[in-house]
């Protein structure tokens, strides 16, 4: 029988992030221009300790763009080696409410997969264009912040 109290001192400590695909009728994907580095990015964020996965990405959403969201399924698993962030991306639909800014946002947009492969870098653009994919499979894959490796 092993300690797991000393186990859990040379355990990798990961975070986990929640990020919501929000995908229209006409094929657009709902972006956010981040606020504290004006990148483009799916709406999400940590998930917290006592929330479900479903719950974390409703609230992410709702919090970054004013949209509430249904959530449809799981499309990917990203883990960002150099941070030891493990994000959960879940492909969503719009449900009710209208685009709005937040702290954290300084645009909201419908963006088309074409302007989602234009304004994104590869690690955000791969998690969109993956849950547009018709197949039910889930993608698996590690970037280290910048890149696919």
């Amino acid at each position: 029988m092993s300690n797991s109290a000393g186990k859990s001192q040379s355990t990798p400590l990961h975070s986990v992030s929640v990020a919501g695909v929000v995908v229209r009728e006409d094929g657009r994907v709902l972006a956010i221009r981040r606020a504290d580095n004006g990148t483009w990015e799916p709406p999400g964020g940590v998930l917290e300790l006592d929330e479900a996965i479903e719950d974390g990405v409703r609230r992410e959403v709702y919090e970054e763009t004013g949209i509430k969201v249904g959530v449809e399924r799981l499309t990917g698993v990203y883990k960002n080696v150099s941070r030891g962030i493990v994000a959960l991306v879940l492909r969503c639909r719009p449900e009710s409410g209208g685009e709005r800014l937040s702290d954290e946002s300084v645009e909201v947009n419908w963006l088309t997969p074409v302007e989602v492969s234009e304004r994104m870098a590869e690690v955000y653009a791969v998690r969109v264009l993956d849950a547009l994919r018709d197949d039910v499979a889930s993608s698996v894959r590690t970037h280290d912040g910048r890149h696919l490796l």
